[in-house]
């Protein structure tokens, strides 16, 4: 599988369709993933993931699966989503056997530095669930910070200026 770039410990390759199992597995485990990916609770048919991947294909969104180096083993997904005006919305997803690993805060950090040193992204911002406390601690070692806050999200931005104050991007 074409590697796009690498951290530390994971590969980032393109999305794909023999990953689909994979991606499977971690959406439809409601209780650890799928219910922080749009409070899911229902889960997603084989079909409705193949579409899923062939319109990020085709989109040529910037979305990356995220493979451990030493293992192979599938970790999520992460994503860059609707680039534009120097800003973008972030997006992570981490399968239940891959959390509490450190993967999530390699990941954001690594993405972030991507989309502002590759893109030239001045801003990546990203909405989580108030009962995410695993996600917000992860957002919040990587620099990112709380802008706003409703009874369903919590906004959270991080900006270039943010990373050259000693930031993690």
């Amino acid at each position: 599988m074409e590697q796009l770039f690498e951290s530390e410990n994971i590969r980032y390759v393109p999305v794909s369709e023999r990953l689909v199992p994979d991606y499977l597995e971690m959406v439809n485990d409601i209780e650890h993933v799928g219910r922080f990916i749009g409070r899911r609770t229902e889960p997603v048919s084989e079909d409705k993931e193949l579409r899923w991947v062939r319109e990020k294909r085709e989109e040529q969104a910037l979305l990356f699966s995220m493979l451990d180096k030493r293992s192979g083993a599938f970790i999520g997904n992460v994503e860059l989503m609707d680039p534009a005006d120097s800003q973008a919305e972030l997006g992570i997803a981490i399968t239940a056997k891959m959390q509490d690993r450190g993967c999530g805060t390699e990941a954001v950090r690594t993405v972030v530095a991507y989309g502002m040193e590759k893109l030239g992204l001045r801003r990546i911002f990203l909405k989580v669930y108030p009962d995410n406390a695993r996600a917000i601690r992860c957002y919040e070692k990587c620099g990112f910070r709380e802008y706003d806050r409703t009874d369903e999200d919590v906004f959270m931005e991080i900006t270039r200026e943010d990373g050259e104050k000693g930031g993690s991007a």
